[in-house]
């Protein structure tokens, strides 16, 4: 079962719905795209890269999720896990940065 978490960023610029499903939270490029304030082209890129690297298995951190679109169409979204959207984080140059809601506080 998956539980929707509404966040909203410390500037107060993006809110997002995240969903969390066990113990990861799950994104769509768009979403990660608008957290990390850069394109779904770069996160899509940056995801390519950490698959190509090795960092990552596509297989354990993608899955797909249909939706259905305002036009009453479905389309075929992928969603990525915590750990890629982490990844992701740390390769994009952004002045928002890993967001606390996702990164724990260090203890």
């Amino acid at each position: 079962m998956s539980e929707l978490i509404l966040y909203t960023s410390d500037d107060g610029k993006a809110q997002l719905h995240l969903r969390m499903e066990g113990d990861t939270i799950w994104l769509s490029q768009l979403e990660i795209a608008e957290l990390f304030q850069t394109t779904k082209q770069n996160v899509s890129l940056h995801a390519k890269n950490i698959f190509e690297d090795g960092e990552l298995i596509q297989e354990a951190v993608v899955k797909e999720s249909l939706t259905t679109a305002s036009d009453g169409k479905n389309y075929r979204t992928k969603l990525y896990n915590l750990d890629l959207i982490l990844a992701i984080g740390y390769r994009v140059r952004s002045k928002r940065g890993v967001p606390s809601v996702i990164m724990p506080p260090m203890v």
